[in-house]
């Protein structure tokens, strides 16, 4: 298959990677397989990672954040100039879908490996994705015409169009900032918890309301167009299995689909791109329902997480391709192509499911992945390593491939049990379960999984199979200072843990502090956003106190015991797992 015409491209030598972990591994090899240089950045968690060994040039972002390290794009565009960089890849997550920063990118005279930032402002704005939808006739549920304001403008959409409803983040993307409403009392809650998650992941609150397709399977098409006005739609994937609006296993192509269905996506993934005038990679994203309902999700104007099983499915490298759309390549094209065999990734995540998928970061004392034919491992983490409680909890991708789905099921079950992780918890045991259950190997046809099965028709069966794991204590990150010094009349920055200075002292750690039964602790690294019960107020057992986000979401915490309410902690403080929240005493 011939993906590019032959045609001049324009020059590149080395290529900066605004991102991190795994998805950095993997623009790191794929320019590699370019010729092409690369460029890490680096924030101080992430000094020891594997791709800062294997990237060809690295540069340290200072700091520990989010907000002061791969968000931060002045920073990054400052090292771009500095390395000599001629392109930024900004992988997914952060700021890949900033169109500001793939503007300042574009006027720093760098190549931006993405669509053009008016398409990444027009797609990641989600009402209007809408309209470029309903222009070119995709399918759509009902929805607001603009952002609601507040919670009570939410509420009244539900209650003129029926529950349940989506509340999501006008500018956000990969499920971050979407909560889904299934009764009245609970939309004003939902509304301001997607709106706090929408200004901690991507800057921006504004949150839109549309219908939500109960039990829907979640259906999207990889696309891949170049910048002369050719659209190619790659296949289709299935992502219904998530939790908390973020998947856990991906699947290509989308199966159990009807050659109408499977037509129609196509047909408005590639209408929407092209009036949207869409380059590079993207994804278009749709719920299915169980009556065969389409309906137009969003469009990710970035690489997916998912995109190996495309690959794998396809022979093409969608991250080499991305790079070669950049720099002008024309494709030959626009043919769908047939799939090759079935592929399905599994997300190796640092999260307990035996105590509803909580954030574990923390060091990985023992990793062993398994191998064999039709196996692939995406990782960005390895033994004797750490999982920053900062950033995402994803550790690695695993991706089987099998001439058909059923084989593609049998090496990933043979996978699954070969590996294994020690340290930290992993969502290993989840995926085991997973591929025990009828309705996702559907033997009989009836593939019946939805995008909250693994919350409602999975969880008992769940928590019979998989126990919590032992509780892991995060290492503390040794604090950096920084110091400059000059070699050959250039100068450098040093940077070294403040404790090697005093000779002698320990290295800092962490130990979980004494509580007693009637101490409510932490049961996640991560800050203390908010209190939603008053100090000295008599609380329910059960009943949500407190909201704490860690690696990106927000986990909701309950009163332990009914009793009063003594607050132990202030909001906005940063915990480490086991420390002390509150004390309820009856």
């Amino acid at each position: 298959m011939t993906l590019f015409l032959d045609a001049p491209l324009r020059p590149l030598n080395r290529l900066l990677i605004a991102n991190r972990g795994e998805i950095a591994l993997r623009i790191i090899r794929a320019c590699r397989d370019e010729g092409i240089e690369s460029v890490a950045v680096y924030a101080d968690p992430d000094r020891d990672a594997p791709f800062v060994r294997l990237a060809d040039h690295a540069y340290a972002l200072q700091g520990s954040s989010p907000s002061e390290t791969y968000l931060d794009a002045a920073k990054i565009l400052r090292i771009a100039e500095r390395s000599g960089a001629q392109a930024i890849h900004p992988g997914y997550g952060f700021l890949s879908e900033n169109a500001g920063f793939a503007k300042a990118v574009q006027e720093a005279g760098l190549i931006w490996i993405g669509p053009d930032s008016r398409v990444i402002q027009a797609l990641g704005d989600k009402i209007e994705a809408r309209r470029i939808a309903e222009a070119v006739g995709a399918p759509l549920v009902a929805g607001s015409h603009g952002p609601v304001a507040s919670g009570v403008e939410a509420l009244a959409f539900a209650r003129d169009h029926g529950l349940p409803i989506a509340i999501k983040a006008a500018f956000g993307g990969g499920g971050r900032g979407m909560k889904v409403a299934w009764s009245l009392d609970e939309v004003e809650d939902l509304f301001d918890s997607a709106t706090r998650e929408a200004v901690t992941a991507f800057g921006r609150g504004e949150c839109f309301v549309e219908q939500f397709l109960d039990r829907p399977r979640h259906v999207e098409a990889q696309v891949l167009a170049d910048q002369h006005g050719t659209v190619k739609v790659l296949g289709t994937r299935d992502c219904s299995l998530q939790r908390r609006n973020q998947k856990l296993v991906e699947e290509a192509p989308a199966p159990f689909l009807s050659d109408d269905q499977r037509a129609r996506i196509h047909q408005a993934a590639r209408a929407i791109c092209a009036h949207a005038g869409y380059s590079g990679a993207g994804t278009v994203e749709f719920l299915l329902s169980a009556n065969g309902t389409i309906s137009f999700l969003e469009v990710n104007t970035r690489l997916q997480v998912e995109h190996p099983v495309t690959e794998e499915t396809t022979g093409i490298d969608i991250v080499r391709a991305m790079i070669r759309v950049a720099r002008g390549g024309r494709l030959a094209d626009e043919d769908v192509p047939d799939p090759q065999g079935h592929a399905i990734e599994f997300r190796i995540n640092a999260e307990d499911p035996g105590r509803g998928f909580l954030p574990t970061p923390g060091p990985i004392t023992l990793w062993q992945p398994p191998g064999g034919p039709g196996v692939r491992l995406d990782s960005g983490v390895e033994q004797d390593g750490q999982v920053p409680g900062q950033y995402d909890s994803m550790m690695a991708k695993l991706i089987v491939t099998g001439a058909t789905r059923t084989e593609a099921l049998t090496r990933a079950a043979r996978a699954l049990a070969e590996f294994r992780i020690k340290g930290v918890a992993s969502v290993l045991p989840f995926h085991r379960a997973v591929l025990e259950a009828p309705e996702f190997r559907a033997e009989d046809g009836a593939f019946s999984v939805h995008t909250r099965w693994i919350e409602t028709d999975f969880a008992e069966r769940l928590a019979a199979a998989v126990a919590p794991a032992g509780r892991v204590t995060p290492v503390a990150d040794a604090p950096l200072l920084h110091v400059a010094i000059e070699i050959d009349g250039k100068r450098h920055d040093l940077a070294l843990p403040q404790g090697l200075l005093a000779l002698g002292a320990p290295m800092p750690g962490a130990a979980p502090p004494a509580v007693d039964a009637d101490v409510l602790t932490a049961p996640v690294a991560g800050t203390l956003t908010l209190w939603q019960a008053e100090d000295g107020a008599q609380v329910e057992a059960g009943q949500v106190i407190a909201v704490m986000e860690a690696m990106k979401m927000e986990t909701r915490i309950e009163a332990q015991r009914a009793g009063r309410l003594t607050r132990l902690t202030p909001a906005g403080a940063a915990l480490a797992q086991g420390d002390p929240l509150a004390r309820i005493d009856g």
